[in-house]
């Protein structure tokens, strides 16, 4: 039984927007950096590795810092854990006023790193003990859901507009005043919770955890950039040794850093799997998206971030819906279902034209789709028991983040082999490398040929990845339809 202060109903409903405004914070920061990067770039004038780096510390760090942040929460103290995660984002933010290298971006990039570390899995675990009727707590994790699909939305959107008044600084500032306020109404509203019986603390499997997932992550993401070198080979031998050590040691001890034996509930597995694939369809589709609309169809980050805007209205719509619904024709059918929608609107992008209408479409579909996938939250924390909630959240953001991570690898080496699969062998190498060097060498040489050639090859390329995300995620809803039980009911929940 995890020890907690009691909230009274109006209390757990405050509390609520407590968390779900710091999730749709730090989730619009993750993607308010796409749009401050070319002008970074210019100020700052970084190397290409310090400007992967820029972008790879914050996903390097909080993949690393997951588990163990997780499991110090449920052992210190949920509550505290929450409002140090505010504090070092906001520090952090106020940090980039002398952020005046490359150097200094990537640790600002790191130490925001930390705070998400401690702030994403901690909003999770506390829903999970502040709302105890598994109904209300269904709802609870639609409305955080909805706020992470909104948030994603909104980070270029409001990236854009700042940008366009102020110097970048001003996408890390933004954060600063929001966290002020999280701290404060996190002191007031929110109530403190703990694992009272956690056991001894496991040093080598804090080791293992942070070097296995950084080692596995860095991988992912030098195989997509390198292609399969050495290093790539020496990351993924690091990774499979540390991980499966880390696997092997915790379902031996008693009292495990990670609770893995969770997996054993078909449930929970269901609804993590659920959460890998629609992160990694979405990190390699919706990335080729946004070039495609910049590159091809010329709009800026703004109008790129409003021609999102479909996706985040169809999750935030379904996103609370989504348990009364699974209420009424059964979790199985929602959470299997999400997947399916998601896959039509991914289809969409593949059949009809690239156009504004057909992109509306498709992703209002993936984010409706999303947004039903709520119910995976809602299954993940129904199948993991009070005291291991901070486990549970753990796999849950873990799952995204590295699903995220493969999909930008693995669908986005995809669309490159298809890229270059269109254009002649003996073009220029910035030419076949990427759309983005291609249009730069059309400019310079004048060739409207080539530029067209390379426009089309990589609408191509990210119409049959989007047919390749679908399948995924088709495959996926069919996988969890058979593990989630018929009559699975949210409603009695293990405690």
């Amino acid at each position: 039984m995890t020890r907690t202060t009691a909230a009274p109903a109006t209390g757990r409903w405050a509390a609520l927007a407590v968390l779900s405004a710091s999730l749709l914070m730090v989730v619009m920061d993750m993607t308010i950096l796409n749009v401050a990067l070319p002008e970074i770039s210019s100020s700052l004038q970084p190397s290409a590795v310090q400007l992967l780096w820029m972008v790879d510390a914050y996903s390097l760090v909080v993949a690393g810092l997951l588990v163990t942040v997780s499991a110090l929460g449920d052992r210190w103290g949920r509550k505290r854990m929450l409002i140090a995660g505010f504090t070092v984002f906001g520090v952090a933010s106020v940090a980039v006023m002398w952020a005046d290298s490359p150097a200094m971006v990537i640790a600002v990039r790191a130490l925001l790193g930390i705070g998400g570390a401690m702030i994403m899995p901690s909003t999770l675990s506390m829903i999970r003990n502040l709302f105890t009727d598994p109904r209300e707590r269904a709802t609870a994790l639609g409305i955080w859901a909805a706020m992470a699909a909104v948030g994603s939305a909104l980070g270029p959107i409001v990236g854009g507009l700042l940008l366009e008044a102020f110097s970048w600084q001003a996408a890390f500032l933004v954060n600063v005043p929001v966290m002020v306020v999280a701290i404060v109404a996190g002191l007031l509203l929110l109530p403190e919770s703990r694992d009272p019986d956690p056991g001894r603390w496991d040093a080598l499997g804090t080791v293992l955890s942070m070097g296995g997932m950084v080692a596995l992550v860095y991988a992912i993401k030098h195989i997509a950039t390198e292609g399969l070198d050495a290093q790539a080979i020496a990351a993924v031998l690091i990774a499979g040794i540390a991980l499966t050590w880390f696997v092997l040691r915790c379902l031996r001890r008693p009292d495990p850093i990670l609770e893995v034996r969770l997996f054993r509930n078909t449930s929970f597995t269901a609804g993590t799997l659920a959460a890998l694939t629609t992160s990694i369809a979405m990190g390699g589709v919706l990335l080729l998206m946004v070039q495609w609309m910049q590159l091809i169809e010329g709009y800026s980050p703004v109008q790129s971030g409003l021609a999102m805007l479909p996706m985040a209205v169809g999750a935030a719509v379904v996103s609370p819906l989504a348990p009364a619904l699974a209420a009424r024709i059964g979790a199985r059918t929602v959470l299997a279902g999400g997947l399916v929608i998601s896959a039509l609107g991914f289809l969409v992008l593949w059949i009809m034209p690239l156009a504004l209408p057909s992109v509306a479409a498709g992703t209002v579909l993936i984010g409706a789709g999303m947004g039903s996938l709520a119910i995976g939250s809602a299954v993940i924390m129904a199948g993991a028991p009070a005291a291991k909630a901070g486990s549970a959240a753990a796999i849950e953001e873990t799952s995204y983040e590295v699903g995220g991570a493969l999909g930008v690898a693995v669908l986005g080496s995809v669309a490159a082999a298809l890229y270059r699969a269109e254009l002649p062998v003996e073009a220029a190498h910035p030419v076949r490398e990427s759309l983005g060097g291609a249009l730069a060498v059309a400019r310079e040489t004048g060739s409207t040929a080539l530029a067209a050639q390379a426009k089309a090859a990589f609408t191509d390329s990210l119409t049959m990845t989007a047919l390749y995300g679908g399948a995924l995620m088709l495959l996926a809803a069919a996988i969890v339809w058979y593990l989630t039980p018929a009559r699975l009911d949210l409603g009695a929940s293990q405690h």
